[in-house]
């Protein structure tokens, strides 16, 4: 039996239940719930510099992290913008966006799965 001050693993997606996921690519690679929060910052920012300190983490594991979910797919998850007179950025590709939508999606469905099993037990 757990405390409630002792951190458990995975979400609380109910009462009795806690559970994680990932989504796997088609070439390599994974992406959970700190990858999707990653791409929602970086979407929000419009940089991955900005996201990243959003998030507590450094840019250089941001890089990498983004380099491995643009290897999952044929096409990128994002894009970095040019410097120049407006400065750089970053952006999410359809891609990108897809996978968010697609992870929220699978998401939804565990939490609807583990509420109604939670409350069998």
């Amino acid at each position: 039996m757990s405390q409630d001050n002792e951190k458990l693993p995975g979400e609380p997606y109910s009462k009795n239940i806690r559970a994680r996921f990932w989504i796997t690519g088609d070439q390599s690679g994974y992406i959970g719930i700190g990858r999707i929060q990653l791409l929602e910052k970086i979407e929000q920012h419009g940089s991955m510099s900005q996201a990243a300190k959003s998030m507590g983490m450094s840019y250089k594991k941001a890089w990498k992290l983004i380099e491995e979910l643009n290897a999952m797919y044929d096409e990128p998850m994002i894009m970095k913008l040019k410097g120049g007179k407006s400065g750089g950025g970053s952006v999410l590709t359809p891609r990108g966006k897809k996978i968010i939508e697609d992870y929220k999606l699978v998401e939804q469905e565990i939490e609807q799965l583990l509420k109604k099993l939670s409350n069998r037990l």
